[in-house]
């Protein structure tokens, strides 16, 4: 289908454009900005005045809960919140059920994904045989059947001789290795961060030295193998000073924080309130306002939202039997908004976070942009309409998020995947 997007403030940080121009569509991609082609019929056209224009959104973290885990979530109802949150493509941890360490299980996934014709997804492999921290997985078989990077998931590799081996088998062929930092031992039945909230709650704490006892031990393996490393999840002060400093000894290392990471506290934890049991825990204010400051100057890479359905019987015990994790993908954009708004950060400097420098993490060149010639994956949203967060609203079978009952800045109008309008709100 040919179609207009008309008079909207096209946003592209890759491109460094912010300007009112229309969008021209054909065959799935962006055929021209500003004139139409020669010959170019609008079969249909969106109207977008006082909207954005903007690549869709690129999410590095989100769990669909399939394969094995269907009471909390499917694939089609992700893949629904997903086109509400106007993100085109996205990243799969590979903690399902069975774990994603065969050809054909991440085949099948993206077989599923491709019926249901929403997002695209990018599988992340497992480093090791079903997360075990054991035996290496097949990676080379794993990038044929379509994963674009490995992963331990939030399940650490005890053994440091078998992360070395797998850092020296992914340098080999320049894989990229994502690695949540926690050393196991040092966070072992911890729930939340260990200070002043975690102690007045009778919680049992995770240290910040379990976030930066990994990531020096990532760092030195890095650099002894030469693999390429990204370190998912960050939530510390520390830990982003421990990947500067790396940085200026000129290694190439990545990372990305979570929304929640960037917006929360332990504090909001409040009197056990299970949505803000997270992995990795939310840290202390100062922790916090370091993120979001690397975030906003480029230091920290990418911003996800760490998307994590749980059912609600799972979220209704005591804290420290709850189970971690909270719905984010319809919060990745007002999430972004919101944090640009109290930032005093432009635009398009928010959007290069979720949108082109995310899918540069990924190594994709054909979504993150609004090029002439490139996927017609597109997010137009309101930056001055408000979305109300609540169980009613949120498409995501998961209705545990922090944010419920706030209204947040932005609101998706229309989400096209491939030039298919796929979300009209």
């Amino acid at each position: 289908m040919k179609i207009r997007i008309a008079n909207g403030r096209v946003v592209d940080p890759a491109r460094q454009t912010d300007r009112v121009q229309d969008v021209f569509i054909a065959e799935g991609k962006i055929a021209a900005l500003g004139e139409a082609p020669a010959g170019f019929a609008a079969e249909r056209t969106l109207e977008a005045d006082g909207l954005i224009v903007a690549p869709g959104l690129i999410d590095l973290a989100a769990r669909l809960r399939e394969p094995g885990f269907e009471y909390r979530a499917t694939l089609e109802s992700e893949m629904e919140a997903a086109m509400a949150g106007g993100v085109t493509s996205v990243a799969i941890p590979p903690d399902t059920d069975p774990v994603l360490d065969e050809p054909g299980l991440v085949e099948m996934l993206c077989y599923r994904a491709k019926k249901l014709n929403r997002a695209h997804i990018y599988p992340i492999g497992a480093l090791t045989i079903a997360l075990g921290g054991e035996r290496l997985s097949e990676m080379a078989e794993l990038v044929e059947a379509g994963c674009v990077a490995f992963s331990q998931a939030n399940v650490p590799i005890v053994d440091n001789m078998v992360l070395m081996r797998a850092m020296q088998y992914a340098a080999t062929f320049d894989f990229r290795v994502w690695l949540q930092p926690v050393a196991p031992f040092l966070a072992r039945n911890g729930f939340a961060h260990n200070g002043e909230v975690a102690n007045r709650l009778g919680l049992p704490g995770i240290p910040v030295a379990a976030e930066t006892v990994a990531i020096f031990t990532y760092l030195q393996l890095a650099r002894a193998t030469g693999a390429r490393l990204h370190i998912t999840r960050l939530s510390s002060a520390e830990g982003l000073a421990l990947i500067e400093q790396a940085r200026a000894e000129g290694m190439d290392v990545t990372c990305d924080i979570s929304i929640n990471h960037l917006h929360l506290c332990d504090r909001d934890i409040g009197y056990f309130n299970t949505h803000c049991h997270l992995v990795p825990p939310l840290r202390d204010q100062d922790d916090r306002d370091a993120l979001a400051r690397g975030l906003a100057e480029g230091r920290i890479n990418a911003l996800c939202s760490d998307h994590t359905p749980v059912d609600d019987d799972s979220k209704l015990k005591p804290f420290s039997e709850s189970e971690a994790g909270a719905t984010g993908l319809e919060l990745l954009l007002p999430l972004t908004l919101k944090w640009a708004e109290e930032s005093g950060l432009p635009l398009s400097t928010a959007l290069a976070r979720v949108t082109s420098d995310a899918a540069r993490l990924i190594g994709i060149t054909k979504a993150g942009h609004l090029a002439p010639g490139a996927r017609a994956d597109i997010c137009v949203f309101d930056p001055a309409a408000r979305t109300a967060i609540n169980r009613n609203s949120l498409k995501s079978q998961g209705k545990n998020t922090p944010f419920l009952g706030l209204e947040l800045p932005g609101k998706v109008r229309y989400t096209l995947v491939e030039g298919q309008l796929m979300f009209e709100g």
